[in-house]
């Protein structure tokens, strides 16, 4: 089953998908497009957890070695923006990417959690776009809060994928689409760090919980996006996440 978040006449509501449609609690179903309807975050997010260079292509692509160890960094919940929302470029920057990644939402509480057993507390799969503004990064194997917790900066969504819909998330496609032309092209298997390798190394110093998500990186092909760029990242069973790049008001920022 596939769940969505979306405010509409004036509350939040949770939708599932059916047939291309949403359909509410009451009945109704409605287009993606609907006037007055605002696609949400599919969850409100917890502890987020992202991952560096877990694509060894994306690595040498930015002629960086792949890492020994998982590079994980936290977000925060303002980062957030759903389906079909604005992402800001800030107006004085050079280069601004996307990042298509696959997203593990943790669905129980687990502390020492064994390899083999990962999958048992995972509740489902989203898609999340990392995007990253390079004039601000100032180490790619530990980016920066400026980098990766600007205000709307990861649109997440559309859908929450039951884990049990998902056959096999350690072979999905998932590409990057910008103004309809494909630029981002991988699958889930090239991870460095798989899916229960990462539930197994963070749950070995922490206890996760409920609603918390990792996002497991991105492959390489990455694209300099501008101000009213459609951006659609996609990944094979979860689902087409379409995002627009605003303008930032003129306030200038200090790099």
């Amino acid at each position: 089953m596939k769940r969505a978040r979306i405010a509409y006449e004036g509350a939040v509501q949770v939708a599932t998908e059916d047939n291309g449609l949403l359909r509410l609690a009451d009945g109704r179903r409605l287009a993606e497009d609907t006037e007055n309807l605002v696609w949400l975050p599919p969850l409100e997010p917890r502890t987020v957890f992202a991952l560096g260079l877990n694509y060894a292509d994306h690595a040498r692509e930015l002629a960086f070695k792949p890492p020994e160890t998982p590079l994980i960094f936290l977000k925060g919940r303002s980062a957030f923006v759903g389906h079909r929302g604005r992402t800001l470029r800030p107006n004085n920057v050079t280069y601004m990417h996307y990042e298509c990644e696959l997203v593990v939402v943790i669905g129980r509480h687990g502390r020492s959690i064994p390899p083999e057993q990962a999958y048992q507390f995972v509740a489902g799969y989203t898609i999340a776009n990392d995007y990253a503004v390079r004039d601000y990064l100032e180490n790619y194997y530990r980016p920066n809060l400026r980098v990766k917790s600007r205000d709307g900066s990861t649109p997440l969504g559309p859908w929450l994928v039951e884990a049990k819909d998902v056959a096999d998330p350690m072979n999905l496609n998932l590409g990057t689409y910008v103004n309809g032309v494909q630029t981002q092209q991988g699958n889930t298997r090239d991870m460095i760090f798989d899916i229960p390798y990462l539930i197994a190394y963070l749950s070995d110093f922490m206890t996760l919980a409920p609603g918390d998500m990792i996002l497991t990186g991105t492959p390489e092909g990455l694209v300099d996006v501008q101000p009213g760029d459609e951006v659609i990242t996609e990944i094979e069973g979860i689902g087409r996440l379409v995002n627009t790049i605003d303008l930032s008001p003129e306030r200038k920022e200090t790099i």
